[in-house]
């Protein structure tokens, strides 16, 4: 498909999107939570939040201090504030769910009992961590039977906190106050400022991620690349980027985002259109309107 067939199958496909607009408003009304009540929900919630809350605090007390980083893989690390942060998280969630499920990026699963699993991510925005670029995240989110009930992704370097419950809707809380997100209204490429990340085995697959970040930047207002999946997704929630796309994540980069985006009127899928998955690996979040063209976009470009 050629440069202009591209963009134009994308601006047809955004178009279209004014027609299932309604796709964002209903998408957290819909979504099952295994039968738990919203009591429950706002009390897993608050778990997240304050489970976070106490990440987010070891990381900002180490963030000016000497590093110790080692390498899980070429370019994956792990420094001692992921480690030290998780097992204050850690604590937290034993003290206000004993016996709870955890999947935690760095120690990995947590047996217990229930249908309820905390989903756990310390340090997201290692890299830009280790270097001192002060762009990172503490995420926890909860599950009940595979789907995101939950989250809270906290920004330390900026005092944000972002926080949802599935039907209860996506806030911010920060010094100022707190306040109610929305996605942003952008209609077309345009308009719209896009993110994404690349994963760590990048060099397999550079070649297909070169070729869709061109066809982006080609057609989008502007594209970032800020290296927190977790930022990314609560922007989106925010309004102040219209959409993301991304690759080899993992359960703990997006599960809180999903329920921030959801609950602040967006869609989020796979690549295909198809209902996310949380270990699936890739995901697309963006306003209804939106979220049509960067999927035809996604489609096309091979």
């Amino acid at each position: 498909m050629s440069s202009a067939d591209r963009v134009g199958a994308a601006d047809r496909a955004v178009a279209a999107g004014g027609a299932v607009a309604a796709e964002g408003a209903s998408a957290a009304d819909g979504a099952g939570a295994g039968g738990a009540s919203a009591a429950d929900i706002a009390q897993l919630a608050g778990t997240c939040i304050a489970a976070a809350e106490a990440g987010a605090a070891v990381l900002r007390d180490l963030f000016d201090k000497p590093r110790a980083i080692e390498h899980k893989s070429r370019i994956d690390l792990v420094t001692d504030a992921d480690r030290a942060s998780e097992g204050r998280i850690l604590e937290v969630l034993r003290e206000r769910a004993p016996g709870v499920r955890v999947l935690a990026e760095e120690s990995g699963a947590h047996a217990g009992s229930g249908e309820v699993r905390f989903i756990v991510d310390p340090l997201d925005g290692t890299t830009n961590y280790a270097h001192g670029i002060p762009l990172y995240a503490c995420t926890v989110a909860a599950e009940i039977g595979g789907r995101a009930v939950a989250g809270c992704t906290i920004d330390p370097s900026r005092g944000e906190i972002f926080h949802a419950a599935r039907g209860a809707g996506a806030f911010v809380r920060s010094a100022s106050g707190e306040r109610r997100l929305s996605v942003a209204a952008a209609a077309t490429f345009d308009d719209a400022v896009v993110c994404t990340g690349f994963p760590y085995d990048k060099r397999e697959q550079l070649a297909q991620l070169l070729r869709w970040f061109a066809a982006f930047t080609e057609r989008a207002q502007g594209t970032r690349r800020l290296g927190s999946a977790a930022i990314d997704l609560a922007w989106v929630a925010a309004g102040r980027l219209d959409g993301f796309w991304e690759q080899g994540l993992k359960p703990w980069d997006v599960a809180a985002g999903q329920v921030l985006v959801e609950e602040a009127r967006g869609v989020v899928t796979r690549f295909d259109g198809a209902a996310l998955l949380l270990a699936g690996g890739e995901i697309v979040a963006a306003n209804p309107v939106l979220h049509r063209g960067m999927l035809a976009l996604l489609t096309s470009v091979r």
